[in-house]
């Protein structure tokens, strides 16, 4: 038989075992997303760092739609306050609601300005003034620093701002048109030093840009865990035939290859659930943000029986994208995460290991200063909190922006030029997760265009 037909052959077969599965809907486990074949190729591919003998993990926070802002850390200060008030007349929070959030933090605000968190978000102010959190402001996607006066000369920035998924790739990417995630190029620095815990060295509830490197592949779980396969028409023993059929091996090439991640899939599967077991003590808010922390606290409770010594973790919350009713509806967002960051860290308080687990937000883009009725628009810069004992809390990073449209900082319609490059925000938790200075560049390309790769809220390691 010539080589063009044993692949059509191969082709064909694995085309069909490919319908057969298919056909099972959702008696598939995830891992058998084509996606991931690269991913088990990676764990036999070695890395370029192995992890530390101690464990850390870092925990993207995606608030999808891109959070407002401006009601989220909110001028207080009379000056600042009204001019707030003047632009975004009907979205203005009152400033006497403020009062009981305000953040004092140790390198005080600039020009006598004081600044409070969104009244929902008390829970975080809390951990703000017994330093673990620390403010990191005007964050955004860039390509290299950049002025308004280069923007309006037409400087180099990223395609599509102010466009929903072409930011929120920018964002998990680290860079526009860049194939795999910031998140996923750090975990592949670290499959080795995992060794045969590789597969649980980037984890997500959904969403996978974020953790897909060149060799590590998201693996995705439920709030209640691993997703195993589901029992087909009801029968134990259909279910036993299924499972046999996804992990036949074969000398056919990408038959073979698919079987691989079957086994893959299912064995992991059987450690995951054996490892979390039935129950925990740690207590959750029941919510979308709370369940999905819940199960990464149990996920890294169980770190010991899984064996990774580095994660990376991905949770999301969509519903932000508030073009109106943003008085109505943002208090309620942000006091779900509220709620569940301050439960995940009183989590890892409780497992030992507050200094080891560093937990980010990041969102789409900012929204605009000025109101569009009630509610904003697309923005650019934003506001972000950082979480955890690592974190050199009680202080902000980056630049205030003026409080005013058209002013010194606004590119356009109340959009705010970021001060602070996504790069930077990225590389500055990618250096204490462990990434070595010589690697830096290969999880964060373009950080050698910044004169700062390190913004310092981070606690320096040993």
């Amino acid at each position: 038989m010539t080589s063009h037909a044993m692949n059509s052959q191969a082709r064909r077969e694995f085309t069909r075992r490919q319908a057969l599965l298919a056909g099972l809907g959702s008696a598939a486990p995830w891992a058998l997303n084509l996606a991931t074949l690269s991913g088990a190729a990676g764990l036999m591919a070695g890395s370029a760092q192995a992890a530390g003998e101690d464990y850390r993990a870092l925990v993207c926070v995606f608030l999808q739609g891109a959070n407002d802002n401006h009601n989220t850390i909110v001028p207080f200060d009379d000056t600042t306050y009204a001019a707030y008030q003047r632009i975004r007349t009907t979205i203005a929070l009152p400033q006497a609601d403020l009062a009981a959030t305000e953040v004092v933090p140790t390198n005080p605000w600039p020009d006598g300005r004081r600044m409070a968190l969104h009244p929902s978000l008390a829970p975080l102010k809390a951990l703000f003034d017994s330093g673990h959190v620390a403010l990191a402001m005007n964050v955004g996607t860039l390509t290299a620093p950049l002025t308004l006066a280069g923007y309006n000369a037409g400087a180099d920035h990223p395609p599509k701002l102010f466009s929903h998924n072409d930011q929120q790739a920018t964002w998990n990417s680290g860079g526009p048109d860049t194939p795999n995630g910031w998140g996923g190029r750090a975990a592949d620095l670290m499959l080795a030093g995992n060794g045969s815990a590789g597969l649980f060295t980037a984890i997500t509830t959904g969403g996978g840009l974020f953790l897909t490197g060149q060799h590590a592949t998201a693996y995705q779980v439920g709030t209640n865990g691993s997703t195993e396969v589901a029992k087909v028409f009801g029968s134990d023993a259909a279910t036993a035939a299924i499972k046999r059929v996804m992990q036949q091996g074969s000398t056919q090439l990408f038959q073979e290859a698919h079987a691989a991640v079957a086994r893959q899939s299912i064995a992991a599967d059987l450690q995951v659930r054996a490892a979390i077991g039935g129950g925990t003590t740690l207590v959750f808010p029941d919510t979308s943000l709370g369940n999905q922390l819940k199960i990464v606290a149990r996920l890294i409770a169980a770190r010991s029986t899984l064996g990774p010594k580095r994660q990376v973790f991905f949770v999301s919350l969509g519903g932000f994208d508030m073009h109106n009713n943003l008085i109505a509806d943002h208090p309620g967002q942000l006091g779900q995460v509220a709620d569940a960051m301050k439960a995940f860290y009183d989590a890892t308080v409780t497992l030992g290991l507050a200094d080891k687990v560093t937990t980010f937000t990041a969102s789409d883009f900012g929204r605009t200063l000025s109101n569009n009725g009630d509610g904003s628009d697309h923005g650019w810069g934003s506001y972000h909190f950082v979480m955890g004992d690592a974190v050199e809390g009680k202080r902000w990073y980056g630049q205030l922006p003026a409080m005013a449209v058209n002013g010194p900082d606004d590119v356009g319609g109340g959009r705010l030029l970021p001060a602070i490059a996504v790069d930077q925000y990225a590389a500055t938790l990618a250096t204490w997760f462990g990434v070595p200075a010589g690697n830096l560049a290969d999880v964060i390309p373009r950080i050698g265009r910044y004169g700062a790769a390190n913004l310092g809220f981070m606690k320096a390691t040993a």
